[in-house]
């Protein structure tokens, strides 16, 4: 994407699509194909944001001593790394003064459960959550999530240090990327849109979006509604 000069115009791309339908009128065709240069072009804007992302600078060194407590046992920071160089945390709303967990943290991990152990051929994936290892273990059963690796803080260090804590102590979710290099473990990145960045008439949300549930409804006539969110039931 850095050849961003030698590009082929989106518009030209998508005139090269063969795709047609029975019946479709030439208003839709023209709508279409006017709509696959957007994509075309919102793909690329998404590699360059990506791009922009690897670039970053060094983070900041870690130097707290950030202690956990997995279905294994205590760990810290470096060994939720187990054998890779980067890590991907995820801080899950459930403090220990929620009587259950965040239902959109919820929606999301269900969905990242099924791509756990692809995500880990290339990063190390943790979640960690302020609420004691027990009701986590019991919520991941519940669930039936089967891959995902839950950590407790429980003297919600990380969560504070890492903005995953209100000044009210509830909670708000956080995603963090760190690195490892000869032992030193840096903040790569933060998701850092939230409520503050978010346009009118739109939830509060991250580009790329994280959640597929959104990507999906997005393809539909009606969209994703603002005022309704996933639940942890639905009535049968």
């Amino acid at each position: 994407m850095s050849e961003i000069q030698s590009l082929i115009p989106a518009t030209e791309l998508a005139a090269r699509n063969g795709v047609t339908y029975a019946n479709e009128s030439d208003a839709y065709r023209r709508a279409r194909l006017a709509l696959l240069a957007e994509e075309i072009e919102l793909r690329r804007h998404i590699e360059r944001v990506a791009e922009m992302r690897r670039a970053l600078p060094q983070g900041h060194t870690v130097t707290r001593d950030y202690r956990f407590i997995g279905e294994r046992g205590p760990v810290d920071l470096a060994g939720l790394f187990g054998d890779r160089s980067t890590l991907i945390v995820y801080s899950f709303m459930f403090g220990p003064q929620r009587a259950r967990p965040c239902p959109m943290c919820t929606s999301l991990l269900s969905a990242w459960d099924g791509e756990a152990r692809d995500i880990e051929q290339r990063a190390a994936l943790a979640v960690v959550a302020r609420s004691p290892i027990e009701r986590l273990v019991a919520f991941k059963n519940e669930r039936g999530w089967r891959h995902l690796k839950l950590y407790s803080n429980p003297d919600g260090s990380y969560a504070r240090d890492y903005h995953a804590v209100l000044p009210d102590g509830s909670d708000t979710p956080s995603l963090d990327v760190f690195t490892r290099a000869d032992g030193t473990i840096r903040h790569f990145y933060s998701a850092e849109m939230g409520p503050e960045t978010s346009d009118p008439g739109q939830d509060p949300r991250g580009a790329p979006d994280l959640m597929p549930l959104w990507t999906v409804l997005d393809l539909t006539p009606e969209g994703r509604d603002p005022h309704w969110y996933p639940k942890l039931d639905y009535a049968s």
